[in-house]
Formats: structure tokens, sequence, C-alpha cells
């Protein structure tokens, strides 16, 4: 018996326990109180009518206090079934009846078809809706069909599993195939598609890395593990924040770069308005925008104090990306040996001590339990485990943890312990990453942003670049841009973005001013958030589709 059959179970025996119970009730009172026997069928057909507010018949009035008591009792008690019934049964059956069912079938090409949706689903679709590809989601679960289809996105409701479904799905003219659920579902989908699409492409994650090669046997062609990637990105993240190597860049051309530079504290550019850094003079890169605890902004006003919390996107020639790096360090940091204590010590965090360990900086591993290679075993919302880890000397913290509660609470009491350690979160979810900077995090990864756009990546090639969760690097041809200069069409007022570069020819214009006009078979480079991306599709007229 289901919830829903229990609910109604319960509400009948409540009702006929009720009429029972004041049908006797009402036959006693009237013998005994008024005086006017009556018979028990009589009785009930008073409650029933009483109930349903349609009248007393030939009993009304009655003498006795007792019985206009009752007669008022009974009154309450039936408006009270009555409104009791409406949000358990009425108003359910008619929203079941009044709401949309979600589609079983679609018909598109060259789109991408995800099976389930889920939070990196989520940031999937927003890359594909900035690079104007279009998407069909397949869900099993009808509530969460039906919610995505009122909310706009395309959606076949159905088990993924099933080929009579994909093929609903339009997967034979599909551009490729997204599979985000188990491992084992995920074998089972590879091989539904296989059978129904030979030839089109199969994208899918494995939580599991010892399964990846069954994957590949169903038919996958590319299987990510997005712990991995989420630990690769955690240790470069620290590696650019604490040492002069400038971390992982974006190359847009043989000498031009784009990269995220986090400013320490107590570095020359600490506390220093924007305007008054002199950061073009002396060094020569582009400030393309910064983050601050999480927000973007692009490009910053010149009137911006640039502290410990920003991190600047810049792009430029390497030697210059490297001056830049340098005013962004403390003294302090400069001589200091560079220690990172990693707490957590999963796959993500197993991989965060290998890329650091291949780097030469030395590390501290914390877990609660003694696993090999553990340094210190305790909690690390404990002071004393982080006491005991080096925190306090440490350069950076790097947060690994799998619960977002612990590592909120990690974040606290590290920032506590030290104001000036960087402090580097893993995220599950991204309803956490505000907490986080709330809590004294300078640098925030979701693992489900990082594994949408991963995905991205993959499918659309090289044309969406990502560096972070709110921004992007977009490669692209802009005919409704042809024969207008930057500043004329007002690119960066119209839709947020900033034209970083232009290659034209197979060279890489990167002095590009507002005069500078956008010619036939031009590329543009351009930064900004996944909305700004999609408004300067549309102003630039660009078709985009999967690589």
């Amino acid at each position: 018996m289901n919830r829903r059959q229990r609910r109604i179970l319960w509400y009948v025996t409540l009702v006929v326990a009720v009429v029972v119970g004041y049908t006797l009730v009402y036959h006693w009172g009237m013998a005994t109180l008024e005086g006017r026997p009556r018979s028990l069928i009589h009785s009930l057909q008073v409650v029933v009518e009483t109930f349903t507010t349609v009248g007393y018949g030939e009993d009304a009035p009655w003498t006795s206090n007792a019985m206009v008591g009752l007669m008022i009792l009974m009154q309450f008690t039936g408006v009270f079934l009555v409104f009791l019934a409406l949000p358990m049964f009425l108003i359910p059956w008619l929203e079941r009846r009044l709401a949309v069912e979600p589609p079983v079938a679609v018909e598109r090409a060259n789109h991408v078809v995800i099976c389930r949706y889920s939070s990196r689903g989520e940031a999937l679709v927003d890359e594909l809706v900035s690079a104007g590809v279009e998407y069909v989601i397949v869900e099993p679960d009808r509530e969460t069909a039906r919610e995505l289809h009122e909310t706009g996105h395309v959606v076949v409701h159905g088990d993924p599993e099933s080929t009579e479904v994909l093929r609903n799905a339009s997967v034979p003219t599909a551009a490729a195939v997204v599979m985000d659920a188990s491992d084992e579902t995920n074998a089972t989908i590879a091989l539904s598609v296989r059978e129904l699409a030979p030839d089109v492409r199969v994208v899918g994650f494995v939580e599991d890395p010892r399964l990846t090669e069954y994957l590949h046997y169903a038919g996958a062609d590319q299987v990510l593990s997005p712990r991995d990637l989420l630990g690769r990105s955690l240790a470069d993240k620290v590696t650019s924040a604490i040492t002069a190597r400038l971390g992982e860049t974006v190359e847009i051309g043989d000498d031009f770069e784009i990269v995220e530079l986090p400013v320490q504290p107590d570095s020359e550019l600490d506390g220093v308005r924007l305007a008054d850094s002199g950061i073009r003079e002396r060094t020569g890169v582009n400030i393309i925008g910064a983050w601050d605890a999480g927000e973007f902004t692009g490009p910053p006003a010149p009137d911006r104090v640039i502290d410990r919390d920003t991190i600047l996107l810049v792009a430029g020639e390497p030697a210059q990306l490297s001056a830049l790096k340098d005013l962004t360090l403390s003294e302090e940091r400069r001589h200091d040996r560079d220690h990172v204590v990693v707490a957590g010590y999963g796959e993500v965090g197993t991989t965060v001590r290998q890329v650091l360990d291949a780097t030469g900086i030395r590390t501290t591993v914390v877990d609660r339990e003694a696993l090999p290679d553990v340094d210190v075993v305790g909690d690390v919302t404990d002071e004393e485990t982080l006491i005991e880890a080096g925190v306090g000397e440490a350069s950076a913290l790097i947060l690994a943890l799998g619960d977002d509660t612990a590592t909120i609470f990690a974040t606290l009491v590290a920032r506590q312990l030290d104001e000036d350690v960087e402090i580097v979160c893993r995220a599950n979810g991204t309803e956490s990453v505000p907490k986080l900077y709330n809590a004294g995090a300078d640098y925030v990864l979701a693992l489900a942003t990082v594994s949408g756009r991963m995905l991205a990546e993959t499918i659309l090639g090289e044309e969406v670049m990502s560096l972070d969760a709110q921004v992007e690097i977009v490669r692209a041809a802009a005919p409704g841009l042809v024969g207008e200069t930057v500043g004329g069409a007002r690119i960066r007022s119209r839709t947020g973005c900033t034209v970083i570069a232009v290659e034209r020819d197979g060279t890489v214009l990167t002095e590009v001013g507002p005069d500078f006009r956008v010619q036939q078979g031009d590329a543009l480079v351009v930064a900004g958030r996944d909305q700004d991306i999609t408004r300067f599709n549309d102003l630039a007229g660009v078709a985009a589709g999967p690589a």
C-alpha cells in the first residue's frame, strides 16, 4: 500500500468513526434530553445533513442547551472534514488533471541528448544554451520531467535505457549523447545507443574510475572522471595562489594567454584602487574581469579596490603575465617555503596531493581514517587537528571533504585560526558555494559545475574554454558585426562581454580598441558570463554547434 492509499484509508476511517459516533450521541440525546425518540437511521440522516449543511428537517429547533451545543459541534466538525479533504484529495486531483504532461517524443537534429537530469546536467545545459546548441533531456521520473517541461526545457519522459525512448529523443540524428546516471545504468544506455545509432558520439561520467574500461566496452567514446578533474583544478588553484607559477592558462595565440591571478594579502596590489595600480602601464596586460567572493564582474570599475578577496582575470603575453603575477605576491610568500594542508583523502584529495607532489610543494594530509599516506588523523572541524597539521604555518589549506556542511564548518574554524592562510574548497552542491565564501573561503570549486563544464568542453570542442563557474572565453565568427567597429557596436554595454582578441587570417590580433573594425572571416575572442555570451551570440549572429 502506497502513501496515497494509506492517506485515503486513514481519512475514510476517520469520517466513518466520527459519523457513527455523532449518530449514537444524537440518537441518545433526542430520546433523553429532548423527549423525542428517533430511529438510528433518522439520526444518521440528521448527522449527514448537518455535515453537508443541507438542513435539519423536522427536528429543529432543539430545546436543551446540550443538544444545541451538539449541533454546533457537528457543524464545525463537518466543515473541518470538508476542508481537510480539499488539500488531501481534491486539490491534488485537480492538479493532476490540469498539469501538462511531459512530452514522450520530440524531433531534433544535430542536438545533444542528455540521459537523466542532474546538477551537472544543469551546468551543461547552461553551456549548450550559451553556445546556441539544441538539447533534449531524457528523464524517467515523471514529476521531474514535468517540472523541466514547465520551466521551458526540452524533455522526453521515459527510460533512457530503452531504445524506443532514445528513438523518441531523436538519438539517430543527434550530435552526441551524454550519459549521466549510475555507472551500471550508463553501461546499459551506451549499449542501447549503439544498437540504435552506431555512429553517434557517446560521452559519460564514471563514479568509480575502475569501471571506465567497461563503459568503453559498452560503446562509450569518452568516459570522464569528474572527481579527478576537480582534484587537479583545486591543486592548480593553490599552485597559482601561493607560488610564482601562473598555473593553468588559456592560449589564444602563440604569445597571448588568459589566466586567473589571485591577489595575496600584503602584496603591492592589496588595498589599491584599480585606477591607481598602474597595472596596464607597468605590465601591459589587459584586465578582462575580476572575482570578489565568487562574484564575477567584467571589466571592473576604475575606482574598485583590489584586496585579498580579488582574483583578476587578465590577458597578455607570458612575460607580461609573469610581471603582474609578481605584483600579486606578498613579500613574505616570495621567500617562504611552500606548504599546503590537504584535508580529506578520498579520490579528490588523492589527486590533489599527487599534483602538488609533482610540482614540489610540501603537503600534509589530514583524514578521519588512518589511511596510507595520511599524516594527521583527526577531524578538520576541530581546531586542535588543524593546529597539529600546521595550518598556522601553511601557505594554503585545501578542503577536499565529501560533506559540504563539514567543509563550511572547517572553513570557519580555519579562518579563525589563521586569517592569512589561503583556503580553497571543494563543494558538492552549488548551493553551498556562497556559504563557503561567506565562511571565509578564498576559492570554491563546485563538483557539479566542474563536471558540467568538462562535458561542455568535450562536446563543443575548443570553442568554449572554461575558467570559472560564472565566466567563459568563447572564440566565434561574428557575421552580424562585419563592417562595424567594436566601439560602434557597443558590444560591452549591450552584451556584458569583453572583446579580448580577434583572429584574422591565422593571426591573433590583441590590440582591439574601440576603433577596431570587424572584417569578413574574423573570429572574435570574447569573455563573459553565460548569459552575456548568449546575448553576444544573438548580437553577432553566431550559429554555434557541437564540434
